[in-house]
């Protein structure tokens, strides 16, 4: 678990390091992690958190104000943030959510896992469905164009809850919304479900591995 830790550590903590990195000066190295992890998230601003600005996250319309007026994702994506908006962290708050929660889940379950079964294949694909459908949804609602799409709006839900929260809660990505809640929602079943699910699976090998090679041990030490 240390092991696992660490390096796990390192991996979810440097999308952070991107806009320290910018913000202290070192602008060649911050870019180097925001080209690095662009190959495994598509880094959205407008889906992203950012630090030591303003706010949190920001919304499509102010991400083109002080970018450019594009619904191309391309070049939307290309925009890591400036020193009054802050700097963006290198990947989206869906892989924040996911990640993040994998290694607290990780954490939990350790010194409990003796005492929890594993989870059934089935109970894992119930964990990982809600981000699925969030998902999925998110990918069709942006074939109309980003911030043009059926999750862009959220129609349907306002009119299911009768418009009873702000606009702000309905449109858009940015924090507070239904959206990024359901990005951190979903992504923190998808945590439990790994964890819960293969840890064990990984845990009972490891107990194999140590065991042949302490049995080994043996064996040379009885030859000798």
């Amino acid at each position: 678990m240390l092991v696992f830790s660490l390096f796990y550590g390192l991996y979810i903590g440097t999308p952070f390091l991107a806009p320290v990195l910018m913000h202290v000066g070192w602008e060649d190295a911050g870019k180097a992690i925001y080209l690095l992890y662009s190959f495994v998230c598509h880094q959205l601003p407008q889906r992203s958190f950012f630090i030591f600005g303003k706010e949190a996250m920001y919304s499509l319309n102010v991400i083109q104000a002080a970018w450019q007026k594009t619904l191309n994702p391309l070049v939307l994506r290309q925009f890591i943030g400036n020193p009054e908006m802050g700097w963006k962290v290198a990947w989206s708050d869906r892989m924040v959510s996911m990640y993040s929660s994998i290694l607290i889940f990780a954490w939990i379950w350790y010194p409990l896992r003796k005492k929890i079964r594993p989870l059934r294949w089935w109970g894992l694909v119930l964990f990982l469905l809600p981000m699925g459908i969030d998902g999925v949804t998110h990918m069709i609602s942006d074939f109309s164009g980003i911030g043009q799409g059926f999750r862009d709006s959220n129609v349907w839900l306002a009119t299911l809850s009768q418009n009873s929260y702000p606009d702000t809660f309905y449109v858009g990505d940015a924090w507070g919304s239904i959206n990024s809640w359901l990005r951190l929602i979903t992504g923190i079943f998808f945590g439990l479900g790994i964890v819960w699910f293969g840890f064990p699976y990984v845990e009972a090998a490891f107990q194999d591995t140590a065991r042949t090679i302490l049995m080994k041990f043996r064996h040379a030490e009885l030859e000798l």
